[in-house]
């Protein structure tokens, strides 16, 4: 296990629901596994006027998200949370850096220190100016690290502009854009399903694979989100960040070695291979767009997406997005990738499917289906590979069997959320399963032209009853006889057939 260094967390909008509900709890799992460095401090900021005690109980004592936790262990972990509040984020942040400076001499952190920016985005420049202009970001006297939540800029242009900013007071390798798709066990383990197992490694191209698909559906509507949802969408919410990192990986060439350089590397070269699509016809015929309608679901109404709150009653923004695309390089010309993400869908479920190329001539009844490896994200966590067998008896007639593997029946100890994998990963100073800059223009540079041909209400909106996989004719996406695959909750969801002895 890779050292931690002794380190101060600082948390810059402390106050808000995401600190709370996420990076507490991730951070309290990590003292209780003992992953946390020996000397360690939890400060957190914001505008709210609250003392050390008042922070300590709202996000760890009295939250709702620890009630559950080990009390006697939960204060001692308390011990080493304080807070000081700043007048706002533009304003002068002497007082912050002399209490940075007390708890750095009086638990010895070190000097290093990671900036958590739990705030919107149209302030991460202000922060990191007045941190650079307070001397914060200077790693003469120990390391500095920068993290930001997404979105990472709304367009290509804002994307830029977003990292020139923060650019100008923080080197690359200081900054550290948070996607918790990546912290995903699951989402790590493609690149070891791939790369450690000569079974898959040399069928991972064009010449073995028809097509791969990525599907990720939400159960739930758009809830208390309406109007950060209606000016966003589903490709950009989903697609242009989760969606195409998972895809990246699935992608991407064997990195020269497992480090974040390399790894990165990589996957950038994927999101540059991706073929852009500038033309109406070719838009057309390879994007579709939909949006939930009213419906019942077991029994109870459900309102449509523009009955929502906070969501436009003649809104055009897509709660349902496919995609179909190519990545013009060696190993992937001419395979079709097709990406799906849509709220208000049965499940709740993200997997990613292989489908290998049929056999050159079929000689038996039935032994017409493609062998595909499915790899479940969530839930059910898991791989299954879906081949072809002898139905027991005269004749040789085939039948689909299943053979599977789940992450539960290993994780002996449980298996760690996104949040506590990548903060650990951001103290212990690897990036791999954070963006790079250029990772997040290149994805931008694919999405923009959908997204403005989509934005021109040229592209037809789709509605669909919520509950159903999206638009009736969303199949019409995939070329040939083929048909989204549409996953119940668990791995293996269908019958198959199997007889072991």
């Amino acid at each position: 296990m890779k050292k931690t260094d002794n380190q101060m967390l600082i948390i810059f909008g402390a106050s808000g629901d995401l600190t709370a509900r996420k990076l507490i709890p991730a951070l309290f799992a990590l003292f209780q596994d003992k992953d946390l460095p020996e000397n360690y401090v939890i400060l957190g900021t914001s505008r709210s006027d609250l003392s050390d005690d008042d922070f300590r109980n709202r996000v760890a004592l009295e939250s709702a998200y620890m009630e559950n936790e080990d009390q006697e262990k939960l204060r001692t972990f308390s011990e080493k949370i304080f807070y000081q509040s700043i007048d706002g984020y533009d304003s002068n942040y002497n007082d912050l850096k002399e209490r940075i400076n007390k708890l750095n001499t009086s638990f010895a952190t070190d000097g290093n220190y990671i900036f958590y920016l739990s705030t919107p985005p149209s302030v991460y420049k202000t922060i990191s100016q007045r941190l650079s202009e307070a001397d914060l970001s200077n790693q003469s006297e120990g390391w500095r690290r920068l993290i930001v939540e997404k979105p990472f800029g709304y367009d290509l242009k804002t994307a830029q502009t977003l990292n020139k900013d923060l650019l100008e007071f923080f080197e690359e390798d200081q900054i550290y854009r948070i996607d918790h798709y990546l912290g995903k066990e699951t989402v790590q383990n493609l690149l070891v399903t791939r790369f450690s197992n000569s079974v898959f490694e040399p069928l991972w191209n064009r010449n073995y694979i028809q097509h791969i698909e990525v599907t990720n559906a939400e159960s739930l509507g758009v809830e208390k989100r309406g109007g950060y949802y209606d000016k966003s969408g589903a490709l950009r919410d989903m697609f242009q960040n989760h969606l195409l990192q998972v895809v990246s990986l699935v992608a991407m060439e064997p990195p020269v070695k497992a480090t974040s350089v390399e790894i990165r590397n990589e996957k950038v070269k994927v999101l540059k291979a991706m073929r852009i699509m500038n033309d109406e016809k070719t838009l057309f015929e390879n994007t579709m767009r939909g949006q939930y309608r009213p419906s019942e679901i077991e029994g109870q109404k459900v309102k449509g997406y523009r009955e929502e709150d906070g969501v436009d009653p003649e809104s055009l923004t897509e709660t349902f997005a496919a995609i179909k695309f190519y990545i013009d390089n060696w190993r992937w010309k001419g395979v079709p990738f097709y990406v799906r993400t849509a709220k208000r869908m049965p499940t709740k479920v993200t997997e990613v499917v292989i489908h290998f190329k049929s056999t050159p001539h079929s000689l038996f009844v039935g032994a017409d289906k493609d062998n595909k490896l499915i790899i479940r994200i969530h839930p059910d966590e898991g791989i299954m590979m879906k081949f072809g067998v002898k139905v027991p008896g005269q004749g040789f007639i085939v039948e689909e069997a299943n053979m599977d593997f789940y992450y539960s029946d290993i994780a002996i100890n449980g298996v760690m959320n996104a949040y506590e994998r990548l903060l650990l990963d951001a103290m212990q100073g690897d990036a791999t399963l954070y963006a790079r800059g250029d990772e997040v223009e290149a994805a931008w540079r694919f999405v923009d032209p959908i997204l403005n041909y989509w934005q021109g209400t040229k592209a037809p909106m789709y509605g669909y009853a919520a509950g159903v996989w999206g638009p009736e004719h969303s199949d019409d996406l995939i070329e040939g006889n083929y048909f989204w695959r549409n996953p119940g909750p668990n791995l293996a969801d269908d019958p198959g057939y199997c007889v072991l002895c």
